[in-house]
């Protein structure tokens, strides 16, 4: 059984015992995250889907560690003006495990 969730926008698929890295939830690590913000709930040949939220269903997951990303450069140039600007950053990320998928 699994369920596709929407979480801060963007969409995951949440299977119970499974981690997936999400935006960062400014949440404590070991904290509960729970969303009623399910967009489909698959048990095997059966499948509900929602208009745009299936009613009644939802996910629990913990919330775990901060975690960054890859590091993306930004390179700003202006040709023949002498112009050129290097900055960069990392992308920070939680990452949160899914215990239970109610549907």
């Amino acid at each position: 059984m699994y369920a596709l969730v929407e979480i801060l926008g963007k969409q995951y698929k949440a299977e119970e015992g499974k981690s997936v890295l999400v935006d960062l939830l400014h949440l404590e690590e070991g904290a509960t995250y729970e969303t009623e913000k399910v967009l489909a709930v698959v048990d095997g040949d059966e499948a509900k889907f929602g208009t745009p939220y299936v009613e009644g269903a939802k996910v629990v997951a913990t919330v775990g560690a901060v975690k960054k990303g890859e590091k993306v450069k930004v390179y700003k140039f202006h040709r023949r003006k002498g112009y050129r600007r290097t900055q960069g950053h990392r992308e920070q990320y939680q990452e949160i495990k899914f215990s239970k998928v109610q549907g």
